[in-house]
């Protein structure tokens, strides 16, 4: 028996170092007919799984005392001879049983936005960013650690979950937390700062009242949920409340809503865990209020008033030109404080175009009532019988155009005054006709004063004739006067009309994105 038994545990032993398949057995293995080897085979594979039950136990064993920090009498804490045995473990994901995955938490708050910028669609943002871990080769017993229940230990030493922000575009040069705390349970709690440069889809159409929704979205780089499960440390409404208690109150932007889920990303074959956030901010728009749409109001203001002017005495013209030109000028100084993409124009810019635009079509309204005014009086061309019909009735009737007691619009064609006769007809009656040269004793004298009596009634008649032609010139130029007034109220009236649907337009659209954000 005794030989038998010795027999059996050098089978045991040896069993390592022969082959062995599913298809054949080694010829040293195939079983014979003797009932003996039958007895002995059945006692092997009780031995071998008693061995198996006592090596397992002895290993989980010796697990369990190797997790466990030891604790010298007169120091308060785990040793630092435990402990430089777990800092050599460092590459080593902290798992006793590497079949359970390691369990992180991780929260944060908002501190700051520092920037947004428009044209390369990215956010910059500032976080305290807190993450929580369990290391499972890190633990002690308080009682015979003098009562220590929490140590702190350089971040560099530990084995860290890979967390990162799959928006992150840029490196953080934020400063560095090198210090973690350590729970006797081994549960690990690290703080840090975070300056974030996140991708983020900006939508700028509607500013400077605009809102934005962006999404950081954290998880493992490298780890499965096989390896790390991710989850938050707190609940979604308590890390929005935080934010909004501790965000600087003086920038640019305010948080609206901090909103966030849990999900698994699957990538092939593999699955990853991962918490996305969605931050919510608004834009205060005062300083672009103030800056942009108040002084382009103004401008546009004396614009309109620039059509009381009356324009056949005043250069109205010029007075436009150099209002363009001012609104030029402000456009390009203002030029910093708009966002500018690739994707599309936001309202104020289109906005500012247009009321540009609309400078520009009151300048052209000035330079044809211009023309009318002074070209075609210049001519001293009649008024067309169709202008008089449609300008000074129809369209006057329109527009509610009041004319000045003494003055009422032409509606026929002014005949022309008879002329002056001829200066020797005139003569010709102031001589008499019975007498003639010689029965007139005082001939020579008339015959010297006959020349200048002509050229007197020849004074007079080129005086009533340039009277007549001034008289005449007057009249063509009060009647193209009126057909200017008239048409200048009716473009004014258009004018106004469409800056009103317009301004109206860009309000309503206005009001709505405030009322609701």
């Amino acid at each position: 028996m005794t030989l038998i038994l010795g027999y059996t545990i050098f089978l045991i032993i040896m069993n390592d170092l022969l082959p062995l398949t599913g298809e054949t057995t080694p010829l040293i293995m195939k079983p014979t007919l003797d009932p003996t080897l039958d007895e002995l085979r059945r006692l092997s594979r009780d031995i071998k799984a008693v061995r198996l039950q006592i090596d397992k136990h002895f290993q989980g064993s010796k697990s369990s005392q190797e997790c466990k920090l030891s604790c010298k009498e007169g120091h308060s804490g785990p040793t630092h001879e435990s402990m430089q045995a777990v800092f050599d473990l460092k590459p080593f994901r902290p798992a006793v049983n590497l079949s359970n995955p390691t369990i992180a938490n991780i929260s944060f708050t908002l501190y700051a936005v520092l920037g947004v910028n428009e044209k390369t669609q990215i956010l910059t943002t500032f976080l305290w960013l807190r993450q929580f871990w369990q290391h499972e080769f890190l633990v002690w017993d308080p009682d015979e650690c003098d009562g220590v229940t929490r140590i702190s230990l350089p971040v560099e030493k530990l084995w860290s979950p890979d967390i990162i922000v799959y928006e992150f575009v840029d490196d953080d040069v934020s400063q560095a937390c090198p210090y973690v705390y350590l729970n006797h349970t081994g549960h690990i709690r690290w703080d840090r700062m975070l300056r974030l440069v996140s991708a983020c889809n900006l939508e700028i159409f509607s500013f400077p009242f605009d809102m934005q929704n962006c999404s950081f979205t954290f998880g493992s780089y490298m780890h499965t949920i096989r390896d790390v499960r991710l989850s938050p440390a707190l609940t979604f409404q308590e890390m929005s409340r935080n934010s909004k208690r501790y965000l600087e109150a003086s920038g640019e932007w305010e948080l609206v809503d901090l909103l966030g889920e849990t999900s698994i990303l699957q990538f092939g074959i593999d699955e990853w865990d991962i918490i996305t956030f969605w931050v919510v901010i608004k834009r205060r728009p005062v300083l672009y209020v103030v800056n942009l749409l108040i002084p382009s109001s103004f401008l546009m203001l004396i614009d309109i008033l620039s059509f009381y002017l009356p324009p056949h005495s005043v250069d109205r013209a010029s007075f436009k030109m150099t209002l363009i030109l001012g609104y030029t000028v402000f456009l390009l100084i203002m030029n910093d404080l708009l966002p500018s993409t690739a994707n599309g124009t936001p309202l104020i810019g289109i906005y500012f175009s247009v009321c540009l635009a609309l400078m520009v079509i009151s300048l052209l309204e000035t330079v044809i009532i211009t023309n009318v005014l002074h070209h075609n009086s210049m001519k001293y061309k009649e008024v067309p019988n169709w202008v008089r019909v449609v300008v000074l009735k129809h369209i006057a009737n329109l527009i509610c155009y009041r004319w000045t007691e003494d003055v009422q619009p032409p509606t026929t064609p002014q005949k022309d005054e008879p002329e002056i006769s001829n200066v020797n007809s005139g003569l010709w009656i102031i001589q008499p006709a019975s007498q003639t040269p010689a029965q007139d004793p005082t001939s020579s004298r008339g015959a010297a004063a006959l020349p200048e009596l002509q050229q007197i009634c020849q004074y007079l008649g080129d005086l009533h004739a340039h009277l007549t032609s001034m008289h005449k010139e007057s009249e063509l130029l009060d009647q193209w006067c009126h057909v200017g007034y008239v048409l200048d109220f009716l473009l004014f009236r258009i004018y106004l009309l469409l800056i009103s649907c317009y301004a109206l337009v860009i309000i309503s659209m206005w009001c709505v994105w405030i009322s609701q954000s």
